[in-house]
């Protein structure tokens, strides 16, 4: 039955080899097998002709290399940016954007059903908490945007691109931010295990600095990082620079204070030496005032920190607006002034509610 089937993309390949040899078949196998997914594309085990027949009938009726149905495909006007709508096998969907920008493309995948953070300005926030991600349905959104991207315009499978020079190939996935539905933290172990497997060098082989992971602030999933030593990139959705103002923003803060979060982002920073990236939804004549700008820089002070400054992106259920454009650049210019790195971020896909924020089902 499809149901009793294990996850392949829910494997490391040290369990795959560990599978394989379980069955009396040699270990190299399992690194074709590794190879014929995460680089050649194949959908079906029967796509691998280097691999024995029976190892093939063994893995077919263990495993599934089912990836999550495309329910809808939505792309923007500019052109920058693809959402894709996808069906899970218990029926739940979730959203996962594909953003190009100069030089890089990223895919921002989801790690939940919906979010239990509650963030009133969050349109998964608004959705609720449904479930967490398996490692293998997070793994499963960066290969089928890598597919998407290695099949290029002409939408040709994979396998019939495998004579193709490495000059002519299509473009692949090299950048990932968890950024997607959910809070990341809050399914810790999963999310750990996915970019476990996407880092992979004989995998997906994503750089662990090209791998970003966004939290609400979630203070034992810092630590933990710290202390297990995690190379992925952290951000902080930080958004106000007072514990009154950050609780009534983002809810989580009640359980875990500015203070504490702050105290765990300089353990996180000293003990990894490792910058921290801070990000900071700009909303007009809220949190966009140069008193606030000036706030973030003494909060921030002592730590190695840059600021990602995101002009609110719209949802249904907030009614606050984006920043303009000289109150961002005035922002930015008071974090210079004390020393503190900042970005504006691109906007991309907000006619297709794509961007940060701004993810939930269509079928909610």
């Amino acid at each position: 039955m499809p149901g009793t089937l294990r996850d392949f993309y829910d494997l490391t390949r040290d369990e795959l080899v560990a599978l394989v040899v379980s069955w009396n078949f040699s270990p190299v196998h399992a690194v074709r097998i590794w190879s014929y997914v995460y680089h050649g594309g194949a959908a079906q085990f029967a796509d691998m002709p280097e691999v024995p027949v029976r190892l093939r009938t063994r893995l077919h009726n263990a495993l599934s290399l089912s990836l999550p149905t495309v329910v809808a495909e939505v792309h923007s006007s500019d052109g920058f940016t693809r959402k894709f709508l996808l069906n899970l096998a218990d029926g739940h969907r979730i959203e996962t954007v594909l953003m190009r920008f100069t030089g890089r493309v990223t895919a921002c995948v989801s790690s939940q059903v919906g979010c239990a953070m509650g963030c009133g300005f969050c349109a998964t926030g608004q959705m609720g908490f449904m479930r967490h991600l398996t490692s293998g349905e997070i793994v499963a959104q960066a290969v089928h945007i890598d597919q998407f991207l290695r099949r290029g315009a002409d939408g040709a499978p994979l396998a019939q691109k495998a004579s193709t020079s490495p000059h002519e190939r299509h473009e692949r996935l090299r950048n990932l931010v968890l950024m997607g539905m959910g809070e990341p933290l809050h399914n810790y172990e999963a999310v750990m295990r996915a970019t476990d497997i996407l880092r992979d060098q004989n995998g997906p082989a994503l750089g662990a600095r090209r791998i970003t992971l966004s939290t609400v602030g979630v203070v034992p999933g810092i630590v933990r990082m710290a202390d297990e030593a995690r190379p992925v990139q952290l951000a902080v959705s930080l958004h106000a620079a007072t514990q009154a103002e950050r609780a009534a923003l983002v809810p989580v803060a009640s359980r875990w204070p500015l203070d504490a979060l702050l105290e765990a982002c300089h353990y996180y920073a000293r003990k990894l030496e490792r910058r921290i990236f801070f990000e900071w939804a700009l909303i007009a004549g809220r949190n966009d005032t140069p008193d606030q700008a000036r706030a973030v820089a003494r909060l921030l002070h002592g730590l190695d920190a840059q600021v990602n400054l995101i002009p609110l992106n719209p949802t249904a259920a907030y009614d606050g607006a984006p920043s303009d454009r000289a109150a961002a650049r005035r922002f930015q210019d008071i974090l210079a002034e004390h020393g503190l790195p900042s970005t504006v971020r691109q906007r991309r896909g907000l006619d297709i509610a794509a961007g940060c924020g701004q993810l939930a089902t269509a079928s909610r």
